[in-house]
């Protein structure tokens, strides 16, 4: 893996990171991301599994020389990823049993 990318990933995974620390202490979310998000601690568990499996990917990319160690570890690393996409789909999901009060 090239340095010139992995330092942006690395600061992507960190910001990710704090932005889903934030959502699971404080219930705090992005701005752009208020209105979709119905349950913020996990939204921000799904960010912090992110946040990991970028940094997971990061090192057995950067660090593993050998070739089936690093196509095992990328490929954990982005089964991780597609986990805390569905874990962070799942916070967004809307609760059951509300009424709208909308023309329907």
């Amino acid at each position: 893996m090239n340095p010139y990318f992995a330092l942006p990933l690395l600061v992507v995974a960190l910001l990710v990171a704090a932005a889903g620390f934030a959502a699971v202490t404080r219930g705090w979310v992005l701005p752009m991301n208020r209105r979709r998000v119905r349950s913020p601690r996990l939204y921000g568990w799904g960010q912090l599994v992110v946040a990991f499996a970028l940094c997971w990917q990061l090192v057995f990319g950067m660090l593993m020389s050998d070739p089936g160690t690093r196509m095992l570890g990328t490929l954990s690393g982005g089964v991780m990823l597609l986990a805390g996409v569905i874990v962070m789909m799942a916070g967004q999901l809307t609760r059951g049993g509300r009424r709208g009060g909308g023309m329907s």
